[in-house]
């Protein structure tokens, strides 16, 4: 069994925004040790965003909801065979994943700078749609469709 987090980690909020989610998806957005790079990335997509007249927090706020997976699947071994059961994601790893899918997916795409791809990629899963969401619906098709393996959850 895991031992219990002994201490919760606390972020400062962000010097723009005031807001501690951001905060941690500058760090999702930093490679190598580079914030401030990250910085200008998260803050050049929120300033795009800005320009198309909506409210950038809020819609990133909206595009994290929309992208947040409640149920995935995890194997698990019983009797020789490996089943992948459905199983509810603990907020932490829920906004973690929303962070990964975002950021690669604004990473996939090519020819224009990464703060436009993420902007891009922000505004599409703040309606619901895009890559990210793509992804998040794929893992809960997968959950729907080994909702029989369900009891092995334990």
């Amino acid at each position: 069994m895991r031992h219990p987090i002994k201490k919760q980690r606390t972020w400062k909020p962000d010097i723009v925004y005031s807001s501690e989610t951001l905060t941690r998806f500058i760090n999702a957005v930093m490679l190598d040790g580079k914030k401030e790079t990250a910085r200008k990335v998260v803050y050049g997509a929120l300033e795009r965003i800005k320009k198309d007249e909506l409210d950038p927090l809020e819609t990133f706020e909206s595009a994290i909801r929309n992208v947040s997976p409640l149920l995935e699947v995890r194997s698990r071994r019983v009797g020789g065979a490996n089943y992948q059961v459905p199983r509810e994601v603990p907020q932490k790893r829920r906004l973690t994943l929303a962070f990964r899918w975002l950021i690669n997916s604004a990473r996939g795409k090519k020819g224009k700078p990464m703060a436009e791809k993420l902007a891009d990629e922000i505004l599409l899963a703040s309606k619901g749609e895009g890559e990210a969401v793509k992804k998040r619906e794929d893992m809960h098709r997968m959950a729907d469709a080994n909702k029989a393996f369900a009891h092995f959850a334990w």
